[in-house]
Parts: structure tokens; sequence; C-alpha cells
């Protein structure tokens, strides 16, 4: 019988981001990217995984996200 041979988990980049301003009086859209990435309110911290997707959002909100930790 043939034994399964478990492949090594490879851990994922996580980026640790913080919201420090408020999307009140900008484009909607900013709200709308703000929510993808599961931040809304003053000071949310969220731990995300290192993608594409991820820094395209950053990227787009340079004056309301910042990234605490790589």
């Amino acid at each position: 019988m043939a034994t399964k041979t478990k492949t090594p988990s490879v851990s994922k980049a996580m980026l640790k981001i913080q919201q420090y301003a408020s999307p009140i009086r900008r484009d909607g859209r900013q709200l709308l990217y703000l929510k993808s990435l599961g931040l809304g309110k003053m000071n949310a911290v969220r731990q995300l995984e290192d993608n594409q997707t991820v820094r395209s959002l950053l990227a787009k909100l340079p004056h309301m996200v910042r990234v605490i930790s790589e």
C-alpha cells in the first residue's frame, strides 16, 4: 500500500495594515476599497495575505492606510 506524503506547508506572507484616516468627504470608491480590505473605522487593523490584489488596493489608498509590518 502506498503511503501518503505530506507536502510541506508553505507559509504565506502576511501584511498587517492599519487605517489611520477617515473616508468622510472622499470619493465613494475609496470607501468601497476600504470595505474590501476589511476596514472602515479609524485605527482598525487587519492582517491580510500579501498578494497582488491587496497590494493594488493599498496603492489606491496611501493617504488612508499604512502597512504596519510585512
